[in-house]
């Protein structure tokens, strides 16, 4: 009896994980507008979308959430808000309203504050249990960096000065942390364009080359399918940085690095991009 009770809470175990798909992710470069608000209702399920909003990233938690919050609901959603700290993060009232959600929305700010918030708690877990079942993760500037496994700060460790931000191309300058780690196969950068961020992503291509580098412009997301291929939607651009079949990655005496044979792809709305095979959709 108790070997064939083993047998079948094995095949139920393994019944139950296969059930369990990945859901979408909604990585929004900064900036959002109503075209990425409208995408992530609808993939969250329209009129059945049930949103939690995490704020810790930013400033005046409670007026940003409000307003995102009436902007989800104007589209017809259903939407809440958690406010915590890391001691509160896992009480039973924001862990019960992890349970009533099928889609999680990170505003931006600071995506340091964030993963000092939420890394190794009960409710990050909830997050990652929401994706992992089919549900949608979406978020805003910081709360699109801290979407990658290896996660940039913000912060550089070799420029002191300020008013010259990301001017070299320099190993060990550019600081990264552990994110959240939705997204493990590139690391994210976003208000790309308009802030001319090449150097600190190409940089990190140089020191990850066996990682893509996402770059996210204001305006624009990828969508992140269960089947790992994206689609761009918004009116900017994408780049692809591809340094996994560069060769001489190298260092000169100051510092600089060097690399060979990267690719790059500049992508519009519309297009696809498979992270598996990194290639584009034609």
């Amino acid at each position: 009896m108790n070997k064939y009770l083993l047998v079948f809470l094995l095949i139920f175990a393994v019944t139950n994980i296969i059930s369990q798909s990945k859901g979408y992710l909604v990585i929004i470069g900064g900036v959002h507008t109503q075209e990425t608000s409208k995408k992530f209702i609808e993939l969250a399920g329209g009129d059945n979308a049930r949103i939690i909003i995490i704020p810790n990233a930013g400033s005046n938690p409670v007026y940003n959430s409000e307003l995102h919050k009436k902007e989800f609901e104007e589209l017809g959603a259903k939407a809440d808000y958690l406010l915590f700290t890391r001691e509160t993060a896992d009480a039973d009232s924001n862990l019960k309203k992890m349970d009533w959600a099928n889609a999680v929305y990170f505003l931006g700010g600071d995506q340091s504050d964030l993963t000092r918030d939420m890394l190794g708690t009960k409710l990050l877990q909830k997050v990652y249990d929401i994706y992992n079942d089919g549900g949608v993760i979406g978020g805003s500037s910081a709360g699109a960096a801290v979407q990658s496994e290896i996660m940039i700060t913000g912060n550089e460790l070799l420029n002191k000065d300020s008013s010259l931000a990301f001017v070299s191309i320099q190993k060990g300058n550019i600081e990264t942390a552990k994110g959240f780690g939705f997204i493990k196969s590139a690391i994210i950068d976003q208000h790309f364009l308009k802030r001319k961020r090449h150097n600190r992503l190409i940089t990190l291509m140089c020191e990850h080359p066996n990682l893509l580098g996402i770059a996210i412009d204001e305006a624009t997301a990828i969508v992140v399918n269960p089947d790992d291929t994206f689609e761009v939607v918004g009116s900017n651009q994408v780049l692809v940085y591809d340094p996994t079949e560069a060769k001489n990655i190298r260092e000169d005496k100051h510092g600089n690095l060097g690399i060979t044979g990267m690719k790059i792809h500049l992508l519009i709305s519309g297009d696809k991009f498979d992270l598996k095979t990194k290639q584009v959709i034609k």
